[in-house]
């Protein structure tokens, strides 16, 4: 699995927050984006997942149809919303129904391994910042994806959850292509590359 960017460049109005990005990225070689708040980690890192179109130049994911790619892709980041109205375990089943989970892992073994066993029928209106975080974790690193992005990860989490991230990310994500975009060593510093957004203005 490889994904490379060609000239690739995003703008808003008149003003670009990346320009001229020819980078490639492959399985089992995780690499950071680091880069100052506003330097535009999460715009490339939502360009590469398919949520904003670039604005010049191109993305190819070898072996993969463009159309279809979004199957094979999970996304995790502070921003993204949970449905609050749902128990976690409610929440877990639904994403299922549409990106099924790894074949190993039931809804229940997943609460299990990221420790909310005890919280699985609250609904997530009523989870701290960190719970949330777990969850968000979840639905990311055990959907069945090649391909696992990674915004911020560890926003929210104490000791307890940054020392599961890692736990999860070396048992389920070692021969996936990772992307973690952050300017916190903590939260990358399994990576082997690091490209620092500095490269694309």
């Amino acid at each position: 699995m490889k994904i490379s960017l060609n000239d690739a460049g995003k703008r808003f109005n008149r003003e670009w927050i990346f320009r001229n990005a020819n980078i490639s990225f492959e399985a089992a070689h995780p690499t950071a984006i680091t880069g100052a708040n506003g330097s535009g980690k999460s715009t490339l890192l939502q360009c590469i997942g398919g949520m904003m179109e670039l604005s010049e130049g191109k993305i190819e994911y070898e072996g993969y149809n463009n159309e279809t790619i979004y199957k094979n892709i999970s996304f995790c980041a502070p921003y993204l919303e949970l449905i609050e109205e749902m128990t976690m375990k409610e929440f877990l089943s639904f994403h299922a129904a549409f990106k099924p989970f790894l074949k190993e892992f039931t809804v229940h073994a997943i609460i299990n391994e990221i420790g909310l066993n005890e919280a699985k029928e609250k609904q997530l209106r009523n989870f701290s910042s960190g719970m949330k975080q777990r969850v968000k974790l979840a639905q990311a690193i055990f959907s069945d994806t090649d391909i696992v992005l990674l915004d911020e990860p560890c926003s929210n989490l104490d000791e307890q959850g940054i020392a599961l991230y890692h736990q999860l990310i070396q048992k389920y994500c070692c021969e996936r292509l990772v992307i973690v975009c952050s300017n916190d060593p903590v939260e990358y510093n399994f990576c082997k590359r690091t490209v620092s957004m500095v490269e694309f203005k």
